[in-house]
């Protein structure tokens, strides 16, 4: 009994019990916390009276924003207000702005604004903030998910410090883990986990301390209720049975990375739209960054369909700024679109093929000096050299394209693009070929 007491910790939530109370116990995002930076002079300043400057943390779910804001609280000597733009109107502004002002001018204190969610404020609202933050009533933290470019009003903006928070990276989430299961304010060392555990963990919460630590405390539960004797242990099983979902065999770094994903462009290269969507799904529920995969989606839409259709470049990197614009969850619909896209366009690799041949054989050295007509002509001395002579202008044609030789004489003849009979390359063929013709004058 005592030990599902510990493990339960009364009703708050474990990520909630383990939110550091320094700066020294956050981990990750180290690039805002090296000494000198705002947030490390904001929360040494113990007095609370020298200067500082407002801050908006933007980044993904989990990152840490709300837990830097209260680990300044923590340590700063100054005064310390959190509002959720969830439940908070211009009113509870206004009356923080008023509350502040009165400390500042009765006990020369100044007071922290925690502002959580800020996007969800309205520009009348984000407007309720600027005569404090201008005139130094408070320090505003505001933390945001979404691009503040978009989110958040220019002026506000521009007396704030826009810094931006990155995903935990694996080895940050395994400390976050394994602090949780020994900390007193935790799990207090009372249920063992196992490495394959600790590893399935960190693959489900795909960069998110809260859900790691939510999936933790949810296996931790299962492993108490279910063990007979001795200590709980915590197996992948356990972790897959509480957070219901199945666990994949999934290394970002290892074998099944790779495996996975050249089953995914090998299914998009074959066409198979089925299998490329459910690799596709095995990435994102592994964790996968999605990043790496809008960048594979590209290779694959100019590597195994080119100019067979042009447009699945263009979608290809539409899917990828959708994917940065806004975040996962959401950013899995245009993947899927463009993989669905991708998988269902004509084929041809020839315009790579082609460059292929081309670097084949200038690493070969067999190419030559670039033909006199072709030559620049524009400094002085050019044209006793007999540069631009002869060059025909190929608007100056009726056809627009002249008789011409371009290539180095040396490979004159050469052919490099061969089109294929696929997609829109079957239009492009048929105009290659008499482009080729006027232009090598056969």
């Amino acid at each position: 009994m005592e030990m599902r007491q510990g493990l339960r910790g009364g009703a708050t939530p474990l990520a909630v019990r383990m939110r550091p109370t320094s700066l020294d116990e956050v981990a990750g995002q180290r690039h805002l916390l090296g000494p000198g930076s705002p947030l490390v002079s904001l929360a040494s300043d113990k007095s609370g009276e020298q200067g500082s400057v407002s801050v908006i943390l933007w980044g993904p779910p989990g990152t840490g924003k709300t837990t830097l804001a209260q680990a300044i609280a923590h340590s700063s000597g100054r005064n310390f207000v959190e509002l959720s733009a969830v439940n908070a109107g211009v009113a509870d502004v206004r009356k923080v702005m008023e509350q502040a002002l009165s400390n500042r001018d009765l006990y020369g204190t100044t007071t922290v604004l925690f502002l959580d969610e800020i996007h969800r404020f309205s520009k009348a609202q984000q407007d309720a903030l600027l005569p404090g933050v201008e005139n130094g009533w408070v320090i505003l933290i505001a933390a945001t998910t979404e691009n503040p470019s978009f989110s958040i009003i220019s002026p506000l903006l521009s007396r704030s410090l826009l810094l931006t928070l990155e995903q935990l990276s694996d080895d940050d989430l395994g400390i976050v883990i394994d602090r949780a299961v020994a900390d007193p304010r935790g799990l207090k060392g009372a249920i063992t986990l196992a490495p394959e555990a600790r590893a399935a963990l960190i693959r489900l919460s795909s960069g998110d301390a809260r859900r790691a630590l939510t999936a933790l405390e949810a296996a931790a539960l299962s492993a108490t209720s279910t063990a007979d004797d001795g200590k709980p242990v915590v197996t992948d099983d356990t972790v897959a049975l509480a957070v219901d979902r199945a666990l994949l065999r999934y290394d970002r770094q290892g074998d099944e990375h790779y495996d996975v994903i050249s089953a995914f462009i090998k299914s998009v290269r074959g066409s198979d739209v089925d299998a490329a969507l459910h690799y596709l799904a095995r990435m994102i529920e592994a964790g996968e960054d999605p990043r790496f995969i809008a960048r594979r989606i590209i290779i694959s839409a100019s590597e195994d369909i080119g100019m067979a259709d042009p447009q699945a470049l263009v979608i290809a990197v539409a899917a990828a700024d959708a994917v940065q614009f806004i975040g996962m969850p959401e950013g899995r619909i245009p993947l899927a679109e463009a993989v669905v896209y991708l998988a269902s366009a004509p084929k041809s690799n020839a315009s790579y093929m082609a460059l292929d041949a081309a670097i084949a054989d200038v690493r070969a050295g067999n190419f030559g000096r670039v033909p006199k007509p072709l030559r620049d002509a524009h400094y002085p001395g050019a044209k006793r050299l007999g540069h631009g002579k002869g060059y025909k202008y190929s608007h100056d044609s009726d056809l627009g394209v002249v008789e011409q030789q371009y290539l180095p004489t040396e490979l004159r003849n050469t052919a490099y693009y061969r089109p294929t009979e696929h997609g829109n390359e079957r239009d492009v063929s048929a105009r290659w070929e008499k482009l080729r013709r006027i232009i090598r004058g056969k």
